[in-house]
């Protein structure tokens, strides 16, 4: 039998809350060593041995409960229902805060952030400091490496919830990698039901008062105060490089819970409308009437609401994912 719906959002709540003050229940177990300190992973393949078979990366972020080891499951899951498992590894960076080394005892060389940053692209608090993105682009840049992926043609980074503001921030600031163009590698992103977006200008599709919302066009919202990740970058140029990339908006069609505990209810994310669903439609809108050409992708999961696995599960997550086999 179903669970009641208000007993569901009370579990979500419990388990939002206990994640965040008194650490996730589950660490990766796996590790990948960068010079400000060691990631916390998933993979669904031993990487440090060369993968030939491979012709396709999966990188999977999380949301704000950085359960990672559950989204490696769902991208795994995903992969195999869509015949292409052994070809695609499955990579799941774990984002973790001082609650999550506290429960753990992870000691201090495991990269960890202050509290929920990572969703802006902040830097890590310890050891070193490390922008959450430029993680993504570590990821990235090791799996360019031909010794270790010689057949690697694709690499696809998703995310459903915090890990989908994270992969659309990401893929506005993203910086380039001339090594995959060089290897002809190609680089897609897959946006599923965040909380909010990046805009390019004050314009937003909700009307409201600026006096009483004074920071809705500031970062994460907006080009004012940039994340250190930028280096300074130029809105407009934020903008032309983010209109060409591959990207995949991929919404639940009942994602439309106003009062979700789990929605930004910020008067800066209010501005883009009141529940996920009409905040993607709005903002992939916004992009159309600035950018008729453009040729990014907004997708429909019917039945499912806010459940990163039934999305990237569902035949339309399967299809933004792996469209093709490379």
């Amino acid at each position: 039998m179903n669970k009641p719906w208000g007993v569901l959002l009370g579990v979500l709540v419990s388990c939002s809350t206990l994640a965040a003050e008194h650490g996730v229940a589950v660490v990766s177990p796996e590790r990948f060593h960068l010079q400000a300190g060691d990631l916390s992973l998933g993979l669904s393949q031993d990487w440090r041995q060369p993968l030939p078979r491979v012709t396709r990366a999966l990188i999977i972020v999380h949301g704000r409960l950085r359960n990672a080891q559950t989204y490696l499951q769902s991208g795994k899951e995903a992969a195999e229902h869509a015949g292409v498992g052994a070809a695609t590894l499955v990579i799941a960076p774990q984002f973790l805060n001082n609650a999550d080394v506290r429960r753990h005892a992870l000691g201090q060389q495991v990269l960890r952030w202050n509290g929920n940053s990572w969703m802006a692209g902040e830097p890590s608090v310890g050891p070193g400091q490390l922008s959450s993105y430029g993680v993504l682009d570590q990821l990235i840049k090791h799996l360019g490496n031909r010794t270790l992926f010689p057949a690697l043609k694709e690499i696809v980074v998703a995310g459903h919830s915090g890990g989908g503001q994270v992969v659309q921030r990401f893929a506005l600031t993203g910086h380039d990698h001339p090594t995959l163009q060089a290897e002809g590698i190609r680089l897609r992103y897959v946006v599923a039901n965040p909380s909010s977006y990046a805009y390019f200008s004050p314009q937003r599709p909700v009307q409201f008062d600026a006096t009483l919302c004074p920071d809705f066009n500031d970062w994460k919202y907006g080009m004012q105060h940039l994340p250190a990740y930028a280096h300074g970058q130029s809105p407009q140029h934020l903008e032309q490089v983010y209109v060409s990339r591959d990207i995949t908006y991929l919404l639940g069609q009942q994602d439309t819970n106003p009062n979700h505990p789990a929605l930004d209810k910020g008067c800066e994310a209010e501005t883009q409308g009141a529940y996920r669903l009409i905040r993607g439609h709005h903002y992939f809108d916004y992009l159309t009437l600035r950018h008729p050409q453009l040729r990014q992708k907004l997708v429909e999961v019917p039945g499912v609401g806010h459940d990163g696995d039934r999305m990237f599960t569902s035949p339309e997550g399967q299809k933004a994912l792996f469209p093709n086999n490379p």
